[in-house]
C-alpha cells in the first residue's frame, strides 16, 4: 500500500518511530563509530592550546614553574630546548615518557620537521611499537623519528617552534598518551543495545499513542462529513483535541446550518414556483378547453383571462432570470441622471390602470422633482416591485402612498401601506425569495414573490441604503435613499 492512501493514524505512527529509529542510530555512530576520532582529535586540540599557553609565557621568569603546573595538570610531559638541541625547561609527568627516551638527534630531527612544515608538526605513533626512521635534514645530518603505529596505547607529539621577546628561538615539545578506547567502545556498545531497545519501545508506545489521539478526532469528523456530503444536513461535528480541530468542528457545525437553511429555502422554493407556476397553467388550460368544448364561451373575456395568466407566466421566469442574474453578479449598470420624481409617476400611471378596477388607490407626495444618478430601467424594477408588493398586503383601505422626502443632498423615497404589518423579529426575513409572514402561500394580486429580494440585491448593486418600519397593526414602510445630483441633468435625458 502506497504510504499516500495510508491513513493519518498509522502516517503518525511511521513518522514518530522512523525519528526515533534515526535518533537511535545517530547516537550509535557519535558514541561507537566516531568516539576514537572525536577523542584523538580532542587530545590533539589539547596539547596545541598547552603549546600556546606556555609560548605566551616563553619570557617569564616563572617560566619553569608555569610548565610544570601545565604538565603536572593536563598529565603531559614537556621538554623546551633552544634551536641547538640545549634543553632550557625538562618536566616529566608521564611514566616512561618517549619524548624523554629520545636522543639529542631525535629531538633536532623534531625540530627540523616542524621548520619545514611552517613552524609547528605533529606526529603519533603506537607506544609498543616504537622504531626509528632515518631522516637526512638540508645540512646532511643523520636523525631518527619514531614510525607511526597504531596497534596499542597511541604516543603523541606536539612541536612548535616559536620566538621570544629577545629574538632567541625555542622549541615547545609537548608529549601525551591515548589510551585505547576499544574496552570503553565494547562497554558503550552493550548498553546501548539495551538503551536501544528500551527506547524504542517507548518510541513505538509514544508514537500509537499519539497517531490515535491525534487521529480520532479527525476519523469522528471524516465520518461526519461523510454524513453531511450523503444529504444528512442534521449532522453535528463534535470532535475534540485541540485548537485546530475545535475550529474545524465550528466552521463544518456552520456549515452544515447553512446547508440545512439553503435546504430548507430550496423545499419552500421549490413549492412555492410549483403553486405559481401550476396555477395559471391550469386556468389557460381550463378556459381553452372550456371554449374549445363549449359553444358560446369563446369569448373575449375568456381570451383575456388566457392573455393575463399568459402574461403572469412570463413576469414569473423574467424575474426568475433577473433575480439569478443579480445574484450571480452578471448585471452590468448603466447609471446615468435622470429625473426620479418623473419616472415614479410614469410608473404610477401605468400601474393604476392595472388595479383601479379592484378599488385600490395610490397616492404619491412629492413637492419637487429630484434629479439622481442610477441604472434607471433597474430602479423602475425597484419602485414597480415595492408598490405591487404594498398592494399585495395593502389594508381594508386598499390605500398605498409613495412618499418622497428630500435631506439636504438626499431624497428618500418611501412606499406605505395600512396592512397587518411585521413583526420586528422577522424583518430581517422579507428580502428572502418567497418567504411569507405566516407561512402559509398567499395568491398576489398582481406579482411572483420575488419582488423583494429583486429589490434587495439591485439597492445592493447600487450600494444605496434600504430598509423597512414595521410593526403589527401598523403596516409596512418600505424606503431608500439616493445621492440628488444637480438638475442641469434633465439636458441629458432630454
Amino acid at each position: 500500500m502506497r504510504l499516500k492512501n495510508t491513513s493519518i493514524k498509522w502516517k503518525l505512527f511511521a513518522y514518530i518511530a522512523l525519528f526515533a529509529a534515526v535518533m537511535i542510530f545517530v547516537i550509535w555512530l557519535f558514541q561507537i563509530v566516531f568516539l576514537n576520532g572525536f577523542y584523538r582529535q580532542t587530545k590533539v586540540s589539547e596539547l596545541k592550546s598547552l603549546a600556546n599557553t606556555i609560548s605566551a609565557n616563553i619570557d617569564s621568569n616563572d617560566l619553569s614553574n608555569i610548565v610544570t603546573e601545565v604538565a603536572g595538570r593536563n598529565n603531559i610531559c614537556a621538554k623546551i630546548t633552544d634551536t641547538q638541541n640545549n634543553v632550557e625547561i625538562n618536566v616529566d609527568t608521564v611514566p616512561r615518557c618517549v619524548l624523554h627516551q629520545m636522543t639529542a638527534q631525535d629531538l633536532a630531527n623534531l625540530y627540523l620537521q616542524a621548520k619545514q612544515h611552517g613552524g609547528s608538526y605533529f606526529e603519533s605513533f603506537s607506544k609498543d611499537s616504537y622504531q626509528l626512521i632515518n631522516i637526512q635534514s638540508s645540512d646532511g645530518r643523520q636523525g631518527v623519528i619514531p614510525e607511526k603505529k597504531f596497534e596499542r596505547d597511541e604516543n603523541l607529539i606536539y612541536t612548535q617552534i616559536i620566538t621570544g621577546g629577545s629574538g632567541n628561538q625555542y622549541v615547545i615539545m609537548l608529549n601525551t598518551m591515548i589510551s585505547p578506547v576499544n574496552a570503553t567502545v565494547q562497554t558503550l556498545r552493550s548498553q546501548l543495545f539495551y538503551i536501544s531497545v528500551v527506547f524504542m519501545v517507548l518510541a513505538l508506545i509514544f508514537a500509537a499513542i499519539m497517531s490515535r489521539k491525534v487521529s480520532k478526532p479527525i476519523i469522528k469528523i471524516n465520518e461526519s462529513a461523510k454524513e453531511l456530503a450523503k444529504g444528512n444536513v442534521e449532522v453535528h461535528f463534535d470532535g475534540e483535541g485541540y485548537r485546530e480541530i475545535t475550529e474545524l468542528n465550528d466552521t463544518l457545525n456552520y456549515a452544515a446550518e447553512e446547508l440545512s437553511k439553503v435546504e430548507n429555502l430550496r423545499r419552500e422554493l421549490i413549492a412555492n414556483v410549483s403553486h405559481d407556476l401550476r396555477t395559471p397553467l391550469t386556468m389557460i388550460t381550463g378556459y381553452a378547453e372550456v371554449m374549445r368544448d363549449i359553444p358560446g364561451e369563446n369569448t373575449p373575456e375568456n381570451v383575456q383571462i388566457i392573455i393575463d395568466e399568459a402574461n403572469r407566466l412570463t413576469s414569473l421566469v423574467n424575474d426568475m432570470l433577473d433575480i439569478s442574474k443579480l445574484q450571480a453578479g452578471v448585471q452590468v449598470l448603466n447609471e446615468a441622471p435622470y429625473n426620479l420624481t418623473k419616472s415614479i409617476r410614469r410608473i404610477l400611471t401605468r400601474y393604476t390602470k392595472l388595479i383601479e378596477q379592484e378599488g385600490y388607490h395610490i397616492r404619491f407626495e412629492a413637492d419637487r422633482d429630484v434629479f439622481v444618478k442610477a441604472d434607471e430601467i433597474k430602479m423602475e424594477q425597484v419602485i414597480y416591485n415595492l408598490v405591487n408588493n404594498a398592494v399585495n398586503y395593502a389594508g381594508e383601505d386598499k390605500e398605498v402612498i409613495i412618499r418622497q422626502t428630500v435631506l439636504e443632498d438626499t431624497v428618500r423615497i418611501e412606499v406605505l401601506d395600512h396592512g397587518d404589518g411585521i413583526a420586528e423579529a422577522l424583518l430581517p426575513y422579507v428580502w428572502d425569495r418567497y418567504y411569507k409572514i405566516d407561512k402559509a402561500h398567499k395568491q398576489a394580486s398582481i406579482g411572483t414573490g420575488l419582488g423583494l429580494s429583486i429589490v434587495k440585491n439591485i439597492m445592493e448593486l447600487h450600494h444605496l441604503r434600504f430598509g423597512v418600519n414595521s410593526a403589527p397593526g401598523m403596516g409596512s414602510n418600505f424606503w431608500f435613499e439616493m445621492k440628488i445630483v444637480e438638475d442641469n441633468a434633465e439636458k441629458n435625458e432630454n
